[in-house]
């Protein structure tokens, strides 16, 4: 099976996007580390702020030690994340398959 090698961009919100290669994890920004981790992205000049002025509702980090900031849920961004996997033509059920064919076994969700 041929992939296309482009990246595959997801939506943060208000027409923002990020590689989603990049990411390394969403997280939500109540507690102090994450607090922390935002000011100290931001003393560093690695703070990226698209919430548009609205209240931060997730953090994301990326490999580059960006910390970027959106006004979406955690879960949104999520599925959006999962949903994009789909469209690079990898559903769910092609990654069991393959996960199958390799010896791995995933634990189906219920």
């Amino acid at each position: 099976m041929k992939r296309d090698l482009s990246p595959v961009l997801v939506n943060i919100g208000f027409g923002n996007v990020v590689s989603s290669s990049r990411v390394i994890a969403i997280v939500t920004p109540g507690s102090s580390p994450m607090k922390r981790l935002r000011d100290e992205a931001k003393k560093r000049g690695k703070l990226i702020d698209a919430t548009e002025g609205r209240r931060t509702r997730s953090i994301i980090v990326t490999d580059s030690d960006h910390i970027i900031l959106s006004a979406l849920q955690t879960e949104t961004i999520t599925q959006r994340f999962g949903e994009d996997r789909e469209v690079e033509g990898i559903s769910r059920e092609q990654k069991i398959h393959e996960h199958d064919e390799t010896g791995e076994h995933e634990e189906e969700e219920r």
